[in-house]
C-alpha cells in the first residue's frame, strides 16, 4: 500500500514500474492519489482506477464517535461537528485533526478546531503573500539562540518553509490557501494586482504537476509576487 503516490515524482516512478513487474506474481499494488494526473502513463496503464468521493458527514461523525470511545476521550459538544465541517469530506484529515486536539488537550474547547484551522492556513498564507508584496522574500537577521546570537532567515521563504514543515502542509493545502487569501478580500488588493497574482498562482500551480520539489515552485511564486508589488507601487526596489 503506498499513500500518495502522485509525490513520488518521475525519478522514482519508473523504479516502480519495474517492482510492479518482477513482483506481480506474488504481490498486488495499491495507490492512493489526490492528482493521478502526476503518475506517470506506464503505472497508470498498468492499474485499475478507483475514485473513492468524499465520505458522508453521518459516516465521519459515526467514525470519530468510535475512536473517541476506544480511546476514552470525550471532546465537547459540537467539536466533532466542526472538524467534520472543515474536512469537507476527508476523513484523513478529520482523524488527524482529532488526534492533534487530543494530544494538546484542547477537546474541551469549541473554539480550538478555528483556531487551528485559522493558524494553519490563512493567517500563516495571508503573512507570506503581505511579506513577498513588499518585496521581503528572503532576508535575514541575527537572533539569540542558547546564549549564542545565531543567523537566521526571515521573510516570505522561512513562513514558506514553516507551513511546509512544521504545519505538514503539501502543494495542493498550500495552493489552495494561497488562492484563498487572493480572492478572500482581507488584503484589499487592487483589481489588476490581484490579476496578475492570481495569474502566476494558476502558472505555479501547473508547474507543480510537473515538478518533484514543490519548494522551488513556490519560491518563484513568491519572486513573481514581490516583481508585482513594485510594478503596483507596495514594494520598494
Amino acid at each position: 500500500m503506498i499513500e500518495d503516490a502522485d509525490h513520488l515524482g518521475t525519478r522514482r516512478q519508473p523504479y516502480l514500474r519495474r517492482m510492479m513487474e518482477s513482483e506481480s506474481a506474488t504481490a498486488r499494488f495499491m495507490f492512493t492519489a489526490r492528482a493521478p494526473s502526476r503518475i506517470i502513463d506506464a503505472l497508470r496503464s498498468r492499474t485499475l482506477h478507483i475514485r473513492i468521493p468524499g465520505v458522508e458527514p453521518d459516516r465521519m461523525e459515526a467514525t470519530l464517535a468510535g475512536v473517541a470511545a476506544r480511546e476514552r476521550l470525550e471532546p465537547v459538544a459540537g467539536l466533532v461537528g466542526d472538524m467534520i465541517h472543515v474536512s469537507s469530506g476527508n476523513l484523513r484529515k478529520a482523524l488527524f485533526t482529532f488526534e492533534l486536539l487530543a494530544r494538546t488537550g484542547r477537546l474541551d474547547d469549541r473554539g480550538s478546531v478555528h483556531r487551528l484551522v485559522a493558524a494553519s492556513t490563512l493567517q500563516a498564507g495571508r503573512l507570506m503573500v503581505e511579506m513577498a508584496l513588499r518585496g521581503r522574500v528572503i532576508e535575514w537577521r541575527w537572533q539569540e539562540l542558547r546564549g549564542r546570537k545565531k543567523k537566521v532567515q526571515t521573510g516570505a521563504l522561512a513562513e514558506l518553509d514553516k507551513m511546509m514543515t512544521e504545519q505538514a502542509l503539501d502543494a495542493d493545502d498550500i495552493i489552495s490557501q494561497l488562492h484563498r487569501v487572493l480572492t478572500s478580500g482581507r488584503l484589499m488588493l487592487a483589481p489588476a494586482l490581484q490579476l496578475d497574482m492570481l495569474d502566476s498562482l494558476a502558472r505555479c500551480d501547473v508547474r507543480l504537476r510537473r515538478s518533484i520539489h514543490p519548494r522551488i515552485q513556490f519560491e518563484r511564486f513568491l519572486h513573481e509576487t514581490a516583481a508585482a508589488g513594485i510594478r503596483h507601487g507596495m514594494a520598494l526596489t
